[in-house]
């Protein structure tokens, strides 16, 4: 039997810690510079390859890049969210797709009867699809900064309006709301403290 050992891996220099980690900030306030679709097409090409349950990667994507499209969103944005959105040079609505399953045997060939398992069990399958995609929010958002750009994530939004007016078929639940741009003035709040090693860590 033929086995195969991983390579070591990599660690970070000093700037991609900084870029994706220490230095990442929430920004709210928008340069005129467009945003092209291959920068877009370049986000999901990295989210898309770290893990997910079952590898079952439910996260969706729309993209809102002309203003049309935009003045669809803002209305339906908390108050305190839409100037900064209207903003954006493109807007990404997140989106858990409740039936991620029936790609079950393509993405998870080893185990195709998942598929099933899901179609018989709404109640799991729609909780391991905000479940998962969840962590890939969280890997699209270091994508983001990953490729040069900056964003704004939100979660202050009206959920079932921007559901009702972009996923009308009920298959797509929106989970967040992110600008994409590139930082314009005055683009950060001052940066809040972080919890301490000692207070969020524990070793048994």
């Amino acid at each position: 039997m033929s086995t195969t050992t991983e390579a070591p891996l990599g660690r970070l220099d000093d700037a991609g810690r900084t870029l994706l980690f220490s230095g990442a900030r929430t920004v709210n306030a928008f340069a005129s510079t467009p945003v092209s679709d291959t920068e877009l097409a370049e986000i999901w090409d990295l989210a898309k390859w770290p893990p997910t349950a079952a590898n079952s990667q439910p996260l969706r994507v729309l993209y809102l890049r002309t203003s049309e499209a935009k003045d669809r969103v803002v209305p339906l944005m908390n108050e305190g969210n839409r100037d900064k959105t209207a903003s954006a040079p493109v807007v990404a609505v997140l989106a858990a797709d409740t039936s991620f399953h029936e790609h079950m045997p393509t993405l998870f060939p080893i185990k195709p009867e998942l598929r099933d398992v899901f179609d018989a069990n709404p109640a799991m399958r729609e909780g391991s699809a905000k479940f998962s995609a969840s962590l890939q929010i969280g890997y699209f958002l270091l994508a983001v900064r990953a490729n040069g750009l900056a964003a704004g994530p939100m979660a202050g939004f009206d959920a079932a309006a921007v559901d009702k007016e972009f996923f009308p078929g009920g298959r797509f639940t929106s989970l967040l709301v992110v600008n994409i741009g590139h930082p314009g003035e005055n683009a950060s709040y001052p940066r809040g403290p972080r919890l301490p090693h000692e207070t969020a860590v524990q070793f048994l």
